[in-house]
């Protein structure tokens, strides 16, 4: 052996080892990562099912007119005006109605999962005057549904329309419904 070969296989061994060793914490923070990805992902889907369950109790509440929905003038809002009781009202919190509070539903487990809290809702009946024919009016219907973890929300709104039995016409997830409600808050307090 040549005298310059001695002492070069422990460097080159440490390399790489410590080439090994970097992937294999790259890989697990990777796999962390997605396992975080697909818990937040698999809580957002709860949310809105949670949300979807809400609207459905809503709806057997419209039709078994067990609540009572608050009247929404059929003037529009003007700019600088209040805002709307969708808005206002603290559906994360303890306003609107707790699903199954007036309908007596129990919720599904779906898979053995069931979110942290019950969905809540709000009904609006919302006055309006069609073209052409008579004054009428439509349910709005605002609900959050929430996932296994604080902060897993959904929101949707729906429009339902009578005669009864109602029937859902529209609904929209409603994605920055919290930032709605903090300025609907703020505006309030002034």
């Amino acid at each position: 052996m040549h005298e310059y070969q001695r002492g070069v296989t422990l460097p080159v061994t440490m390399l790489l080892l410590l080439a090994a060793l970097t992937i294999g914490a790259s890989a697990a923070q990777m796999a962390m990562l997605g396992e975080k990805a697909a818990r937040a992902e698999r809580d957002r889907l709860l949310a809105f099912q949670s949300a979807e369950d809400g609207l459905m109790d809503a709806e057997r509440d419209i039709n078994a007119g067990l609540g009572q929905p608050l009247d929404v003038p059929a003037t529009p809002a003007q700019p600088g005006s209040a805002a709307p009781a969708w808005q206002t009202v603290d559906l994360a919190g303890i306003g609107g109605t707790e699903y199954g509070a007036l309908t007596g539903a129990a919720m599904e487990t779906g898979q053995g999962v069931l979110p942290f809290r019950r969905p809540r809702y709000l009904v609006e009946r919302v006055a309006y005057t069609p073209a052409g024919a008579p004054p009428s009016h439509y349910y709005r219907v605002t609900v959050i549904g929430f996932g296994t973890r604080p902060g897993a929300e959904t929101v949707m709104q729906a429009s339902y329309t009578p005669p009864l039995p109602v029937r859902r016409r529209s609904w929209r997830e409603i994605m920055d419904w919290q930032a709605l409600h903090d300025a609907a808050s703020r505006e309030e307090g002034q």
